[in-house]
């Protein structure tokens, strides 16, 4: 851990990304929602200064975060530039390439063509020499995978990014992956993956434990399950809410009566710990040492300020680690 002599970075934990000299914040900002040309310029200016000024110094971008696609990167280059370019060397930026982007067989995947322009194009949204982290933000089946980490390997030696990571990759692949940077002497640290109460699917592929045995970082989205893991929907679904409004990633049939019981069971066990059910389901992902940040989205600073007091308790008695995977698994009853 390490705290630089600042109060904005006093109640923050920095943690390493594997065995790296790279150090995030435990809890990141992710402008996956909120940041495209829907959302409130001035909404957006309120939740990066409440990020930062709590000690949030990676924000985590990709060139289709929207909508439209790109938005969210210009949106992101305008408020850096006016608010936050003094601060350039303070912050991790990362975004990444790998979903479909413009038409054409040129705009998808993981080809050097593809991800190479599509970098150049995010670092002119952004108005930015270059990203501290590039992804590829999902394994592409048909393309080899010499071709993508050499892709990779020229953002870094091109000085375009700094760092590398993967996301979305399984065991396997990553590893196949780590071999060929490693040859490449190309600074891959750290991987992104879907991680949370209930999804724990990188325990069951092998990923998590790939990238215990690789010694790489890694940064959990949607730790907070899309909302399920908050007091958003523990009384049913608001008029207000992701599934009503967006609905692309959150559906209506995912919300059963079956699984509110189980969120309100695991909301009593986070009262019980003196915590918000999202806080708890923070700290949970948090308590593992090889999980280096935790990526919240926000739509309200206060949602902000309220998610980053989950570090303040990350520490789980055995009763309650079996109480929630038990919640976790549980099926309705036949």
């Amino acid at each position: 851990m390490y705290s630089p002599a600042s109060s904005r970075y006093d109640s923050m934990p920095y943690r390493r990304c594997g065995n790296s000299g790279l150090l995030l914040p435990a809890v990141s900002l992710g402008l996956w929602h909120n940041f495209g040309d829907t959302g409130d310029y001035s909404n957006m200016k309120k939740l990066l200064h409440t990020a930062f000024d709590l000690g949030i110094t990676h924000f985590d971008l990709a060139n289709n975060y929207g909508p439209e696609p790109g938005a969210a990167e210009r949106s992101f280059g305008k408020l850096l530039h006016e608010d936050f370019a003094s601060h350039r060397d303070e912050l991790i930026i990362s975004t990444k390439a790998g979903y479909d982007m413009w038409p054409g067989p040129y705009g998808n995947w993981g080809s050097r063509k593809y991800l190479l322009a599509s970098l150049d194009q995010s670092l002119e949204r952004m108005k930015l020499d270059y990203v501290d982290i590039f992804y590829h933000h999902r394994m592409d089946p048909d393309t080899p995978l010499e071709e993508t980490m050499g892709a990779l390997a020229q953002a870094v030696t091109s000085g375009k990014a700094l760092y590398v990571g993967l996301s979305r990759y399984d065991a396997k692949r990553m590893d196949e992956a780590a071999k060929i940077l490693e040859e490449l002497h190309v600074p891959y640290v750290i991987n992104q993956d879907r991680y949370s109460i209930l999804d724990r699917n990188i325990e069951t592929n092998g990923a998590l434990k790939q990238t215990e045995l690789l010694k790489r970082g890694l940064i959990a989205f949607s730790p907070l399950a899309q909302g399920l893991l908050s007091d958003k929907y523990l009384n049913g679904i608001p008029a207000d809410s992701r599934i009503r409004t967006d609905g692309r990633y959150l559906k209506e049939s995912a919300l059963t009566e079956e699984k509110i019981r189980r969120i309100q069971a695991l909301n009593e066990i986070a009262r019980m710990r003196g915590q918000t059910l999202s806080q708890m389901a923070l700290a949970w992902d948090l308590r593992k040492e090889v999980l280096t940040s935790v990526l919240i989205g926000a739509s309200r600073p206060s949602q902000i300020e309220e998610n980053v007091k989950a570090v303040s308790n990350i520490e789980f008695s055995d009763s309650e680690l079996e109480a929630i995977d038990r919640l976790s698994k549980e099926q309705p009853e036949q």
